[in-house]
């Protein structure tokens, strides 16, 4: 059965999601934390790394992470342009505390830097992770960045980067690129019914009706 590891780092998150000895690593967080990340990482055969987005605060540890795990990084295509520059995708907000973090967010994409990666493995919808030895598929949840996907553990766990978000209380995404594409994401999310959703930042809560 598998289990999933949330691996604080911040305010930030990111997860292992484990059968047995098998492992799989979703997002890396900031540079600071990699190696807390490794370190988390040495009990496992680690056999892939999935990054749900290409914003930095999801895939700095990139590079370095792929260097000493030496696994494939995987990710949405269209979420590709992000790795060279975060700004390739413009965000919005429209609440006080969404444009609070939307311009701590650009201070970041314009000045802190990303390693330069290439991963090796694009994902889509429906795609399943059965190979690398865990129960899981792959769910497109894009509006925050055209490439954001969710990871749906054994119909049980969602692990689903910044298409919602927890940072002050649970909720739709603060920041989107596209607003009424993130909507349509977070009502999809709703509809999988009976999950615990794990955010790229917060805590773990139950699945719900994100749109009423």
């Amino acid at each position: 059965m598998e289990k999933v590891e949330r691996i604080q780092c911040g305010n930030g998150n990111c997860y292992i999601v484990s059968n047995g000895a098998n492992a799989i690593l979703i997002d890396t967080c900031r540079e600071k934390y990699r190696e807390k990340i490794l370190n988390a990482c040495k009990s496992y055969h680690m056999k892939l790394i999935v990054l749900t987005h290409g914003h930095i605060d999801h895939i700095q540890n990139a590079a370095f992470l792929l260097r000493e795990l030496n696994v494939p990084i995987a990710m949405c295509r269209a979420d590709s342009g992000l790795i060279e520059n975060n700004m390739e995708q413009m965000l919005e907000a429209k609440t006080i505390l969404g444009k609070i973090v939307l311009a701590a967010s650009i201070k970041s994409f314009r000045e802190d830097v990303i390693p330069a990666f290439t991963p090796t493995i694009f994902l889509s919808e429906g795609d399943t992770l059965n190979t690398y030895g865990l129960s899981a598929k792959i769910i497109a949840v894009p509006g925050h960045t055209k490439g954001s996907i969710a990871i749906d553990v054994n119909e049980k766990h969602l692990i689903i980067g910044d298409a919602l978000m927890n940072m002050f209380y649970p909720t739709v995404s603060m920041l989107y690129h596209n607003q009424s594409v993130m909507l349509k994401s977070a009502e999809k999310i709703g509809r999988l019914g009976e999950r615990i959703i794990y955010f790229g930042h917060g805590k773990p809560v139950s699945n719900r009706f994100w749109i009423r």
